[in-house]
Formats: C-alpha cells, sequence, structure tokens
C-alpha cells in the first residue's frame, strides 16, 4: 500500500463510521466528541478494472480481491483524531491532528450535511455544513501560513547564503508537506507574484499559504448522511455554490454502507461495494426490511453510498494516482500471472515502477515491456492507468 488516505472532519460527523464501512474494523463510534483519540489505520480498497481478462486468465490476487472482473486494490486509510477550531493554535487535540494528519498523501473530509452537528461536533438543528468547510480548510490554511512565516524568516536570515533562491529556503522549511523547490517557485508565479517575500503583502501570503495547501493535501468532501432530506437540501445548495467551485463533493451514507456491508457478511444480503444496488437474499425482521428498502431508495438515486466512490475520487481524481500491474509476454507459471496491482504516483515511469517493485530491481533495470502490445518501453516511459508492465533487470 503506497498511499495513505486520510480521513478527516470535526467530532461526531460519522467519520468512525465511514472509516469502519470502508475497513470493516471495529473503531468506536458514538455522537460525542473525539470518539476516536488516536488515529486508527485500516485496510480499504479501490477499485480497478482487473487486466485478466484481457488475457483470458482468472488471476488469484496477492493482495486485495477479485470479484468478477473487478480489482479489489488495498489503500490504506487513516481515521485522524477529531478536529475543532483552533486547531492550529493547539486547542483540542490539534497538534496530533495537525502531525497525524501531515502523513496523509489525500483527504477525505467527512462532513455532516444533515446539519445535526454544531462546528464543535455537539447535537444540534439547522447548522449551516458550510461553516465546517470553511472551518477546516482556514484550520489547514493558518497553519501552512505558519509554517510559510517561518520559512521566510529563513530566508531573511539568509540560512542558504545571500545569493540564495527564496523558494529553497520555502521548500526546506515546508518540506514535511512534501513538495519541491521546483513547486514551491511554480506556486509562486502561478500567483502572479515576484519571487521576493519582501513584496508580498498579508494577503499575499494568505493566498501562498492556501494554493501550497491545496497542491500538497488534494481533498474531497464526503457529504454524509445523504440518506436524510435535509442533507440532500444542504447537498443541493451547497454544490450550485460558486464558492465551493475548487472542491469535489460526494454524496454519502456510511451508515448504508455498513449496514450493507454487514447484510452481505451475515449471508441476508448479496451486495459488491461501490454497487448501485444489492438483493436481498434472506429473511429479515420487518422494520429491517423497511430500512434495507431505503436504502435501496438512496443507493439507486445517488448511485450507491458514497463511500468507495470518496476513496476512489481521492485517490485517482484529485491525487491522480495510476494503477499498474507487473505482468510476464511469457508467464512460467499461470497462477502467479498478474497476482499484483500496485497503485503509483501520477507521472511514474518504467523505471519508477522497477524501483516500487525493488530497489534492487531497479538498480539492475535495463528495460520494459508493455505486456499487451509486447513494445519495448524505455525507463522514462510514463506509464498509464491499468498498464500492464513486464521488468528486464540484471537483478
Amino acid at each position: 500500500m503506497s498511499f495513505d488516505v486520510g480521513l478527516v472532519g470535526k467530532p461526531s460527523v460519522g467519520k468512525s463510521t465511514f472509516f469502519n464501512a470502508a475497513t470493516m474494523n471495529d473503531v468506536p463510534e458514538g455522537a460525542y466528541p473525539f470518539t476516536t483519540i488516536d488515529p486508527s489505520v485500516g485496510e480499504a480498497y479501490v477499485r480497478v478494472d482487473c487486466a485478466g481478462p484481457e488475457f483470458d486468465h482468472s488471476c488469484t490476487p496477492n493482495q486485495g480481491y477479485c470479484d468478477d472482473g473487478t480489482r479489489f486494490v488495498p489503500v490504506r486509510l487513516v481515521d485522524v483524531a477529531g478536529l475543532v477550531p483552533g486547531a492550529h493554535e493547539g486547542r483540542g487535540l490539534g497538534n496530533q491532528f495537525l502531525s497525524d494528519l501531515n502523513e496523509a498523501d489525500v483527504l477525505i473530509h467527512v462532513v455532516d450535511f444533515s446539519g445535526e452537528t454544531d462546528i464543535e461536533g455537539e447535537p444540534t438543528e439547522d447548522h449551516d455544513p458550510r461553516e465546517d468547510i470553511d472551518f477546516l480548510e482556514d484550520e489547514l490554511d493558518m497553519w501552512y501560513r505558519d509554517v510559510l512565516e517561518k520559512g521566510i524568516e529563513r530566508y531573511r536570515s539568509g540560512y542558504h547564503g545571500e545569493e540564495a533562491d527564496v523558494e529553497a529556503d520555502l521548500a526546506e522549511q515546508m518540506s514535511a508537506f512534501r513538495t519541491s523547490e521546483h513547486e514551491i517557485k511554480q506556486t509562486i508565479l502561478s500567483l502572479d507574484l515576484e519571487l521576493d517575500p519582501d513584496t508580498w503583502d498579508e494577503v499575499d501570503k494568505e493566498e501562498l499559504a492556501r494554493e501550497i495547501r491545496k497542491r500538497t493535501k488534494p481533498m474531497v468532501i464526503a457529504a454524509n448522511k445523504m440518506d436524510t432530506r435535509a442533507a440532500q437540501a444542504n447537498y443541493a445548495e451547497i454544490v450550485d455554490d460558486p464558492d465551493y467551485d475548487h472542491l469535489t463533493f460526494v454524496p454519502t451514507s456510511a451508515h448504508a454502507e455498513k449496514a450493507l456491508k454487514n447484510g452481505d457478511e451475515q449471508g441476508v444480503l448479496e451486495y459488491t461495494p461501490g454497487d448501485a444496488d444489492f438483493e436481498v437474499t434472506g429473511d429479515l425482521p420487518e422494520a429491517k426490511a423497511a430500512g434495507i428498502e431505503q436504502i435501496r431508495e438512496f443507493v439507486t438515486e445517488y448511485g450507491g453510498t458514497g463511500v468507495q466512490r470518496a476513496l476512489e475520487t481521492a485517490l485517482f481524481e484529485e491525487l491522480g494516482a495510476i494503477a499498474v500491474f507487473p505482468g510476464a509476454r511469457q508467464p512460467e507459471d499461470e497462477e502467479s500471472f498478474l497476482q499484483d496491482c500496485f497503485v503509483l504516483e501520477e507521472g511514474a515511469t518504467a523505471e519508477d515502477f522497477a524501483y516500487f517493485l525493488h530497489t534492487d530491481i531497479g538498480d539492475g533495470f535495463l528495460h520494459a515491456h508493455d505486456v499487451r502490445s509486447g513494445r519495448q518501453i524505455g525507463a522514462d516511459t510514463v506509464l498509464d492507468h491499468r498498464d500492464v508492465v513486464e521488468i528486464t533487470t540484471t537483478n
């Protein structure tokens, strides 16, 4: 598992329910602040069309599983400790939250779209979900702004010498955000700023911090509790609000996903995660049967519960990741053919893939082949989603 998906949000919005539904773990859930104190880590899955059927092959994955031509590839899901306003100043579990959050490659912000929890995570009515969206972005932006200011101080102190470029000091100060001098420079220039912090005013710094945050911590909004009418009304308003055009929203019911997976495990339902339909295969008490039919109405209208879609949107759309299958043009062992599928970063090359598999394979890299076409490809060939690649190495 090469990527960490961070699950974030204020307390009591259903974040732990989302985590449990995605991983089928059993972390505590409750309608009160800080149900989650330490981050919970579990294995979730993203769907990839399996390459096996193209080769008339029925695969037996080493990791994850394959279901009727769909490969479920594992990713690490981290349920980060609850957030409250003022986290960047250490309020609540703020320092721990920011530290844990920094390990995530992409974020899913779980928001209670029903409006039944206030900004502190306490029960209420008619709360505007926009406040929750704004407060998390504001907290992250202020966190980034604080680190940016330290980078500016480093530059002004001459840490790298009088001839150093500002992007070098900013990149070093912000290295925990997995950025680089090139990315920092491009971000500064994209905002029409000079490469001199003495020319930046407070608004410029705020915009720069926000832009670096958006580029290094991409985010999806899981609009949770969408199986309620209040949430659906709020959703219709917010997705049409131009102030939120920069965000991707996924209508979600973590409760529905967990109920369907539980029913499937108990043998009373047949449900494949991410599907917009399911089949009742066993006897259910009248009350549960009625609840399941309400879930059916929701998943039919919205194309699923949203849990699976949120994970895949975060990884493949916001982060731009790709899935690659290691393969062989003439496999020596049919059982081992296409056993693996790995998720790599956008722009990964054939040589990057070799190093991802093992350092020795990368060190001995000679060339690679596109298994579908048989065409030889070089070290710097950029791979596409669902490529099947054979690596030839001296090791």
